[in-house]
C-alpha cells in the first residue's frame, strides 16, 4: 500500500509540475496601434484565448506608429524579445529573417491554416520559401476628403481625380480661408505617401521593379525624378497645417477630425483614427466624409486601379513558444477576423470575411483591392530599414524645401546601392 501510495505520490507532484510549466507560458504579442478601440477588441480576444487554454497569459504591448518601430528595433536584440510582432511585410521582414530573429513557423502553417488566408497575403509573411507569420489584414492609401469643407470652397470631388485637378483644390480651398491638408510630418512616411503614389501614377509596377531589382533605371532616374517635381509643385503651394513637421500623424489625424482641414491622404484605417483622435471622438460624420483613389497623373504609365497599399500581419520571433503560433492561428482565424470585418476595424485576409464588412468606405476599399492589377507595397517598408529611413527623410525633406528634387532621387539610390 505504501508503495502505491508513493507512485499516486510522484505521479501528482508530476502533474502539478507540468501544469505549473504550463502555467507559466507567457505569449508576448507586440501591437502597432491604429485605435484604442480596435486594441481594446483585441485584448479582449486575448482573454478569450486564455479562457480556453488554462495556464498560458497573452501579454499585451502596445505602441503606435513610429515609436513602435524604434522600440522594436532594440526589442529584437533582447532576450526578452516580444514573441509576436507587427509587420508591414517588404523588406522590413526580410532583413528580420536574414539576422535571424524570426521563427520558421511554415509546417505549422501548411495545411488547414493556410487554407483559410488569402494566398498572396500569405504569402507576403514569407522570405525564401519560408513562412514566418500569419496575414491579417489589408490596405490601401487614398485622398480622404471632407464633403462639407470641399462645398465652402467651391471644390467638386471630381477635381480631385487628377494631380493637377487636385492643384486648383488646394488653391480654391486656400481663397475660400479653409485649410487644404493636413500631415503628420514629425512622423516623416505620412510625407512619403504623396512621393510614392506619384511614383506609382508615373511610372506604375515596372519603374519601382526596374529600380528595386537593378535591372533598369534606378531610383535616381526619369520616374523618380518627375514624382519629385510634383510633389515639389503641391509643397509650393504650402498645403499643410502650421507646424506640420512637429504633429505626428495621430495629431494631424485628430486635426482632420476636428474639421481643420478638407484633406488628408492616408490609408483605410484613417477611417478610425480621426474620430478617436478628434476632441469629441466622433470625427467627421460620414455623411461628410468621402474619398477617391490617389489622383491620375497627366502621361502616367501606370494603371488606373493600382494602389499604393499593404499586406500587414503579425510574425513570430526566434525561440518562441508554441503557444504563440497557436495564438496567432486562432487570432487570424476565419472566426475572430470575422468579427474584425464586422466591427470595422479592418479589411481581413482570412478568407470568407470580406462579406461581413458594415462600414461602406471599407467595402469600397476591399473592392478596390479586389479589382487592383497591382498592389505596391510602401517603399519605406519594402525596401528595407536603412533605405526605408532615407525614402521618408528626403519625402520629408522635399516637404520643407530642405532638399531639391533631384537630390531626393540620388539619396535614395545611393541608399539603395549600398544595400548590396
Amino acid at each position: 500500500m505504501r508503495a502505491v501510495f508513493r507512485v499516486g505520490a510522484v505521479l501528482t507532484l508530476l502533474a502539478c509540475s507540468t501544469a505549473a510549466a504550463w502555467a507559466d507560458t507567457t505569449v508576448r504579442w507586440f501591437i502597432s496601434e491604429t485605435s484604442p478601440a480596435m486594441t481594446a477588441w483585441q485584448k479582449e480576444v486575448a482573454r478569450r484565448y486564455e479562457e480556453g487554454h488554462p495556464g498560458t497569459r497573452i501579454e499585451v504591448l502596445v505602441m503606435s506608429g513610429e515609436p513602435y518601430k524604434a522600440k522594436l528595433t532594440t526589442m529584437l536584440q533582447s532576450n526578452d524579445r516580444p514573441h509576436l510582432i507587427y509587420t508591414w511585410g517588404g523588406g522590413v521582414l526580410f532583413a528580420q529573417a536574414r539576422a535571424g530573429l524570426l521563427e520558421d513557423i511554415t509546417s505549422r502553417v501548411q495545411g488547414a491554416w493556410a487554407n483559410e488566408l488569402n494566398p498572396a497575403a500569405l504569402e507576403a509573411m514569407s522570405y525564401k520559401g519560408k513562412i514566418y507569420g500569419a496575414p491579417t489584414h489589408l490596405t490601401q492609401v487614398v485622398l480622404w476628403y471632407n464633403r462639407r469643407l470641399l462645398k465652402q470652397a467651391g471644390v467638386e470631388v471630381s477635381e480631385l481625380a487628377t494631380w493637377d485637378g487636385m492643384l486648383g483644390a488646394v488653391k480654391k480651398l486656400q481663397a475660400a480661408n479653409i485649410q487644404p491638408f493636413t500631415a503628420g510630418g514629425s512622423d516623416k512616411w505620412p510625407l512619403n505617401m504623396f512621393w510614392s503614389g506619384l511614383a506609382l501614377r508615373v511610372g506604375g509596377k515596372e519603374a519601382f521593379e526596374a529600380a528595386m531589382n537593378r535591372s533598369g533605371p534606378g531610383f535616381d532616374g526619369p520616374v523618380f525624378q518627375r514624382a519629385s517635381e510634383m510633389f515639389k509643385q503641391l509643397v509650393d503651394l504650402n498645403p499643410f497645417q502650421r507646424g506640420f513637421l512637429a504633429d505626428t500623424a495621430p495629431k494631424a489625424a485628430g486635426q482632420f477630425g476636428d474639421g481643420k482641414a478638407a484633406l488628408h491622404l492616408m490609408g483605410n484605417w484613417f477611417y478610425n483614427i480621426q474620430k478617436s483622435q478628434s476632441s469629441n471622438q466622433q470625427g467627421v460624420p460620414d455623411e461628410d466624409l468621402g474619398f477617391v483613389p490617389f489622383p491620375q497623373v497627366s502621361g502616367g504609365k501606370g494603371d488606373p486601379s493600382d494602389v499604393v497599399g499593404g499586406i500587414n500581419g503579425f510574425l513570430v520571433t526566434r525561440g518562441s513558444p508554441p503557444e504563440a503560433a497557436d495564438f496567432l492561428r486562432f487570432y487570424t482565424g476565419t472566426e475572430v477576423q470575422r468579427e474584425a470585418a464586422q466591427r470595422g476595424f479592418t479589411i481581413p485576409a482570412a478568407k470568407g470575411t470580406a462579406e461581413q464588412l458594415q462600414n461602406a468606405f471599407f467595402r469600397q476599399v476591399a473592392t478596390n483591392l479586389q479589382q487592383a492589377h497591382y498592389v505596391q507595397n510602401f517603399y519605406d517598408q519594402m525596401l528595407g530599414p536603412s533605405v526605408g529611413r532615407v525614402v521618408n527623410d528626403t519625402s520629408a525633406d522635399l516637404a520643407t524645401g530642405r532638399t531639391t528634387p533631384k537630390q531626393v532621387g540620388q539619396q535614395i539610390q545611393e541608399a539603395w546601392e549600398l544595400e548590396q
